[in-house]
């Protein structure tokens, strides 16, 4: 990952889940590096139309079946060993095609649990991580969902397909470009992506159900707690050279924040306004 910190850069140890015959499955010649890093209506119609973008057919109709649907639900199995509980979230991991966001070089080991590299230096978060920060979102079919850090768009697609609106933000323009275009053409109409620094959030479209952060800052941005709605989630990784990923809750009666701290994680960290105090 590079220097960008509002894109998915996590690494959480853990052993190392190949998924057999993935390359073969996704492979189609592509070649990788070594040493590389390792429901609303609208979300499940988007995770149909990525399927459908993947190659994907009906089986009535005689056509090939989609060729990672197989190591798909080999990864979210495994997920499912590893405590991911959350029917809905691992649905939505199953449905969405982690392969369509990572560079064509990559797609071999797009069902790996690990994370991937991507464009402009950045990567794709690990697929536990990705799981477990959703699972932590809590989210509805009629919530309203902040994501600061797009990357690519895999976690924005995976909220889209529980959530009824996310709005999300990357600070790598390049990336913002190309993950708002991946994400329209795989038809996640409920997906707003916006270039600049997340540290602010979305004041325009605030408040929101929960917030999801893929970037540490050392403290958690208070616009962003300020944008939390009643009852509200902020997933975040937060610290410098030790950090945790944290859950703060708002109380119902929207007055004060229940704090809950998940496990220790390694992201990169936020830059922009957040780093100005480091």
């Amino acid at each position: 990952m590079g220097p960008d910190g509002s894109s998915h850069s996590i690494d959480v140890t853990a052993t190392a889940f190949l998924l057999a015959g993935a390359a073969a499955v996704l492979g189609g010649g592509a070649a990788c590096a070594a040493g590389a890093p390792s429901s609303t209506a609208s979300g499940s119609s988007a995770a149909a139309a990525g399927a459908t973008a993947a190659g994907s057919r009906d089986a009535g109709t005689g056509a090939a079946p989609d060729p990672t649907a197989a190591a798909r639900d080999r990864l979210v199995d495994y997920l499912a060993t590893r405590g991911i509980g959350d029917a809905r979230v691992l649905a939505a991991l199953r449905a969405v095609p982690r392969h369509l966001f990572v560079p064509e070089a990559w797609r071999a080991e797009a069902y790996e649990d690990r994370a991937l590299p991507i464009e402009e230096g950045q990567t794709i978060s690990q697929p536990f991580v990705v799981a477990t920060m959703t699972e932590l979102a809590a989210l509805r079919p009629t919530d309203r969902v902040l994501e600061v850090g797009t990357g690519s768009g895999y976690q924005a697609a995976i909220l889209a397909s529980l959530a009824a609106e996310v709005y999300t933000i990357e600070i790598v323009t390049p990336l913002a470009r190309s993950a708002e275009e991946r994400l329209r053409r795989l038809g996640y109409k409920n997906v707003h992506v916006r270039a600049g620094d997340g540290y602010r959030g979305w004041p325009e479209v605030a408040p929101f159900d929960a917030i999801v952060v893929t970037a540490a800052p050392p403290a958690v941005p208070p616009p962003l707690q300020d944008q939390l709605a009643p009852g509200g989630r902020l997933v975040i990784p937060v610290g410098d050279d030790y950090q945790e990923l944290k859950v703060f809750t708002r109380a119902a009666a929207g007055t004060g924040l229940a704090e809950r701290t998940v496990f220790p994680v390694t992201f990169v960290p936020m830059t922009g306004e957040a780093a100005r105090g480091r």
